[in-house]
């Protein structure tokens, strides 16, 4: 179901593709994007109120919180990236993101520049489900036991360096020089400081 629904998102030449989706395919198209970035994705499907997260993320050991937008005719505003940004505070998390078919107001945008909350608009997503897409097909492509000992070695060493979630673009590898993770490395978009996607 998950890479048929990749599958259908990206071959697809309607612009309301993910518009017509239910908002839990969209919901599982977007955490499968992620994946695709090397994130491990705990998605909440529960009824209730979920202050504002529909997927949870964890990598090298840190989690950032996802919220989902799937609206067809309205901007993405300051309010929702607001009330994210909140919930992250709240639990100390790393980073966090809205992602939507759409596109985010001005004022939105202004709010999350500089903040460690990125925005996903609806081409963005897109260009992101077509790399999930192409990983998943390199998977299923590679037959079982190809890779092992030194060559997984080699291949690890080699990794390309992953795509801005935010602008798609090729990042490169920093060390943060203050703060919290001084001293650390991370990768930062290679468009800095036009654009301050983090990973």
């Amino acid at each position: 179901m998950r890479r048929s629904l990749i599958d259908s998102a990206t071959r697809s030449t309607a612009p309301d593709v993910l518009d017509g989706m239910s908002w839990r395919e969209f919901e599982i198209l977007v955490g499968e994007g992620f994946r695709s970035q090397g994130y491990s994705v705990a998605e909440n499907f529960k009824g209730g109120p979920d202050d504002g997260v529909d997927l949870v993320l964890r990598r090298s050991g840190e989690l950032y919180l996802v919220q989902c937008k799937q609206w067809r005719a309205f901007k993405v505003g300051v309010p929702v990236v607001r009330e994210l940004y909140g919930v992250m505070a709240a639990r100390g998390v790393a980073g966090g993101f809205v992602v939507t078919s759409g596109r985010f107001t001005s004022e939105a945008e202004e709010f999350a520049s500089g903040r460690n909350v990125q925005l996903i608009d609806g081409p963005q997503l897109h260009r992101l489900l077509k790399q999930a897409r192409g990983a998943s097909s390199a998977k299923h492509a590679e037959p079982a036991g190809a890779a092992t000992g030194a060559t997984d070695q080699a291949s690890s060493t080699t990794k390309a360096a992953p795509s801005c979630p935010r602008c798609t673009q090729t990042m490169v590898r920093r060390t943060a020089k203050k703060g919290a993770n001084a001293g650390h490395d991370f990768w930062g978009c290679a468009d800095y400081p036009r654009c301050r996607g983090t990973a």
